[in-house]
């Protein structure tokens, strides 16, 4: 009998929640937002950051985040800035209050996997921020460790390179990495997030939608 996607994300959410992360199912992107909405509102930052992800993009949350004055954003991606400025302001995110991003991974065994070239993304999800909020589009969810490694390697890295066209990898033009020594690599620092600790503290929002990469 064939499984169907909406009974992967629910496995995939119980594991999540046995591994002591808050979960949260959403059907689109747009109920992702108003889920999100609801938990800063009642989690009341004062200070909120945030690491690159389309998917989380394309909830909109961030650009609501910046408009409302009860929130001071701490952004690090304006390009207008002189890149050692962007990197001095990600790192005062390390200790916002809230932090959100995204998912290169999530496996049904209930296990988050990134791939990170600064890091700027993965440090605050491990520690720092008090509450971090991840969101994941149903094409993140793989069965394994292993699968969750080769997604990344084939899919979410080459893809990544491809719209930053200023970087010049390998994969930019093979379409899979070939663990380079670039000084453009983007492929620096892996994350494997096994537990929630302490229980509770990240919240991620499975989105039965195909959303980044």
């Amino acid at each position: 009998m064939l499984t169907t996607m909406n009974e992967q994300i629910e496995r995939t959410a119980a594991a999540l929640r046995k591994h002591h992360f808050e979960v949260a199912v959403v059907s689109n992107a747009t109920e992702a937002f108003e889920r999100m909405k609801s938990e800063v509102e009642t989690f009341a930052p004062q200070t909120v950051s945030f690491g690159d992800s389309m998917t989380m993009h394309a909830t909109g949350i961030i650009d609501w985040i910046r408009h409302d004055p009860r929130y001071e954003l701490i952004d690090g991606f304006d390009a207008s800035m002189p890149r050692p400025e962007r990197l001095e302001i990600r790192r005062r995110g390390l200790l916002a209050d809230l932090f959100i991003t995204g998912i290169n991974a999530v496996t049904e065994h209930g296990t988050l996997h990134w791939l990170d070239m600064v890091g700027n993304r993965i440090a605050p999800v491990a520690f720092g921020p008090r509450r971090v909020i991840l969101v994941a589009g149903r094409n993140k969810i793989v069965a394994d460790r292993r699968e969750a490694e080769e997604r990344i390697r084939t899919l979410a890295a080459p893809q990544n390179i491809a719209r930053h066209p200023g970087f010049r990898t390998p994969c930019a033009h093979t379409g899979t990495c070939m663990d380079c020594n670039s000084p453009d690599r983007i492929c620096n620092t892996r994350m494997e997030m096994l537990r929630c600790y302490p229980e509770g503290r990240i919240l991620v929002i499975l989105i039965d939608e195909e959303l980044g990469l």
